[in-house]
């Protein structure tokens, strides 16, 4: 077949990775994204790529190499806590042989835009519509800032939770799951309250006790991000919001939520900066699927978001973007049809990621439930060596 003219519509990892690998493999794509450049929003904390996924994505991408640089070897560091701070799990640095190195979110996408080339990312721009194209049923116009259009013999959904993409394959929506996570930051966290890192450590730092967590784990600028996860019901988010737009209330609101909690653990909450970020936390339903429509399908969050439970998110989304792009690439160099190259595609992807989506489902139930830290650690020494745990069975 001839080379394909491909969009896609989101430059989230996903998005990039299907670009770079098309890039390696000498096929153009045009990537669509509303930043108006990598790093014109917050990208989040640090995240580890699993070699079966993430990494693989990068080798195929040709840039592990790079990667290697990046490497925040202090985020390896793990410790596990119960609301009292005693410390059920600590893994540090030196002793972690899971595999899963840690990269900040920001670098890792500022390292995909990186290497593709220039013209390839539309930053800044709006899409309106997806719409057939009439001169061909199998192939769709972008309609884009204002009115310009460009027709495409694949369109391709990476555009996140709310993917407008989607809506033309599937009627399914997010689901909220009940739990918000409330985005706090500490700015220069290690100089200004070292005390705080001699609880959390530098790494990832998981508390949790009675259907309640608090996460932290500092970014290479040495900002420390905490994620207190709460239940709130969807319909006070208006109340919540107003009151987390008001640091004072927003600080009275959660230490109220984690009045019992250790002194040491309060601290995360008393001495964060003033920007208070409510997260929703929102899932696809397992399984997500879809009939094939040709010249149009979906990867990573547009295809199967789920809770952050299984660290599952960001690996599977770069899994998908490699995948897709040599599905296309041995498309294009043996003939095979392109609906049938995205077809079996689609097929490999609900296998690979289902599983995930379920432990993602099962783990975030398990964390809202009485259970105790000892337990929730035995569940997750299970998933970690492979073995069947409860939450599974």
């Amino acid at each position: 077949m001839s080379t394909p003219n491909i969009a896609i519509i989101g430059a989230g990892v996903a998005g990039l990775t299907l670009a770079r690998v098309l890039q390696v493999h000498g096929i153009h794509s045009t990537v669509f994204e509303l930043d108006t450049f990598a790093r014109s929003r917050d990208q989040g904390g640090t995240l580890d790529l699993h070699p079966e996924s993430g990494q693989a994505a990068l080798h195929a991408a040709g840039l592990f190499s790079k990667f290697q640089t990046y490497i925040r070897s202090d985020a390896q560091e793990h410790r596990t806590l119960d609301k009292h701070g005693v410390i059920h799990v600590h893994v540090k640095s030196e002793d972690n042989t899971v595999g899963r190195p840690e990269i900040d979110r920001g670098d890792l996408r500022q390292l995909l835009v990186d290497s593709i080339e220039k013209d390839a990312i539309q930053w800044g721009t709006r899409i309106h519509e997806i719409k057939p194209s009439q001169e061909n049923a199998n192939k769709y116009t972008v309609v884009y800032n204002g009115g310009h259009e460009a027709t495409f013999d694949l369109v391709v959904g990476a555009d996140g939770a709310w993917s407008k993409v989607r809506a033309l394959l599937s009627s399914a929506k997010p689901v909220y799951s009940s739990l918000s996570f409330i985005e706090l930051r500490i700015t220069d966290a290690e100089t200004r309250f070292p005390e705080i890192l001699e609880t959390t450590g530098r790494g990832g730092c998981f508390i949790v006790s009675d259907g309640k967590l608090l996460g932290a784990g500092c970014n290479a600028d040495k900002t420390m991000r905490i994620y207190a996860g709460i239940p709130i019901e969807e319909d006070q988010f208006s109340e919540t919001n107003t009151i987390f737009s008001k640091p004072a209330e927003g600080r009275r609101y959660l230490l109220d939520k984690y009045a019992d909690w250790d002194d040491r653990l309060k601290d995360l909450i008393c001495h964060c900066d003033d920007v208070i970020i409510p997260r929703p936390i929102y899932a696809l339903p397992v399984p997500h699927v879809w009939e094939n429509k040709p010249g149009l399908t979906l990867i990573g969050d547009a295809a199967h978001l789920m809770s952050p439970f299984a660290g599952a998110g960001a690996n599977m989304a770069m899994w998908d973007g490699t995948e897709l792009a040599l599905a296309i690439s041995d498309a294009v160099k043996t003939g095979k049809p392109l609906v049938d190259a995205v077809t079996d595609f689609e097929r490999r992807m609900y296998e690979m990621t289902r599983p995930k989506a379920e432990l993602s489902a099962s783990n975030l139930k398990l964390l809202t439930s009485e259970a105790t830290v000892p337990q929730l650690v035995q569940v997750w020494t299970k998933q970690m060596t492979g073995e069947k745990s409860a939450c599974e069975e």
